[in-house]
């Protein structure tokens, strides 16, 4: 498999070496010597220009893209316009001839997760715990390249939110664009309703409890993404719901009410509540003790939290939908290790 580059034709010199003698380039570069016409359709329109072109640009930097578009080389129904310009279903597309850098590209294997609903529309499916979503941050593949490597027949295939990678449970994908801006607009609108169950250590007292902290994202010096709780950051709120005790731990359920980056884990490690095995603001010698086993108790050797419910309008046919599930076996053999037996 080979990765595209594209580049200005302006910048053919600078970017791939010269031409032989007999006309030819070099074995590392080529040229589309074709100007190509793309005419969009009922599923391409309502999105932005530069964002049309990094999606069927795959791996092309961003810079490049946008200096296509200011140069003018791209143009639509033979106008120009600027990156803002959103799309409609009949557009076409003006995208230049263009210098073909040749790169080695990691092959992405195909895989398959438990499908909890597919039609032409959606695919929701229970994510395992360790698995990223997707690639990036020195992760090469996550659940979408691998999807799509398993679909080479998906005309379209795009992630409706994102999981954690420490994180198991239903994860959203669209298989049409509308799908994809329909549920979009359920979410921004506040009615897209996610749950997950959590295990914290703590004596945890209220049945149902609001937590309302501002989240600031910022990077570590190793560029590692983190979240605090900050007086400027974004306003958050998450409700959790007492579901049961297990002696020092507690069985919680967690509504987003925002859907913030690490919101759970940061919102509950701040009020003193580490989720058990959280490994960026969990309590460190708690899952120490957490990874061998005790007695009674089982090894936990992952993150205490799973995505286990979701309710949205189905973008099609608009009906409520909902979905669960389960614990995983790991999870569920951890809470019953910690038991006690009936005196």
């Amino acid at each position: 498999m080979r990765n595209n580059y594209i580049f200005k034709m302006k910048d053919l010199a600078r970017f791939s070496g010269e031409q032989t003698d007999s006309g030819s380039l070099n074995q590392s570069s080529q040229v589309s010597a074709q100007v190509r016409l793309i005419t969009i359709s009922d599923e391409e329109c309502d999105q932005r220009i530069d964002n049309f072109l990094l999606r069927i640009c795959k791996g092309v930097p961003k810079s490049h893209i946008y200096r296509v578009l200011r140069s003018g080389e791209v143009r639509v129904n033979k106008g120009r316009i600027d990156q803002t310009y959103r799309l409609k279903e009949g557009d076409v597309v003006r995208i230049p001839p263009i210098r073909v850098a040749e790169k080695a590209e990691q092959s992405v294997p195909g895989a398959e997760f438990k499908i909890l609903l597919e039609d032409a529309h959606l695919l929701v499916i229970d994510k395992p715990a360790g698995v990223a979503v997707h690639g990036g941050s020195g992760i090469s593949y996550g659940v979408i390249e691998q999807l799509r490597a398993s679909r080479p027949e998906a005309k379209f295939l795009e992630l409706v939110h994102r999981l954690d990678r420490e994180t198991s449970g239903i994860l959203l994908l669209a298989k049409k664009r509308s799908a994809l801006t329909n549920l979009h607009e359920q979410i921004r609108e506040g009615e897209l309703d996610k749950r997950y169950l959590t295990l914290v250590r703590g004596d945890w007292q209220n049945a149902r409890q609001h937590i309302k902290l501002p989240l600031f994202k910022y990077n570590t010096p190793d560029g590692e993404r983190r979240v605090r709780v900050q007086a400027d950051g974004m306003a958050s709120h998450t409700v959790f719901n007492l579901i049961r005790r297990y002696g020092d731990f507690a069985l919680l359920e967690a509504e987003l009410k925002t859907g913030r980056t690490h919101q759970i884990r940061v919102h509950l490690a701040s009020s003193g509540f580490a989720i058990a095995g959280d490994d960026k603001y969990g309590d460190f010698a708690l899952n120490r003790t957490l990874q061998k086993a005790d007695g009674k108790r089982i090894a936990l050797k992952r993150m205490f939290l799973h995505a286990y419910q979701i309710t949205f309008r189905h973008p099609d046919s608009g009906k409520p939908v909902t979905l669960k599930a389960p614990l995983p076996p790991e999870c569920e053999q951890f809470l019953k290790s910690l038991e006690r037996p009936a005196s």
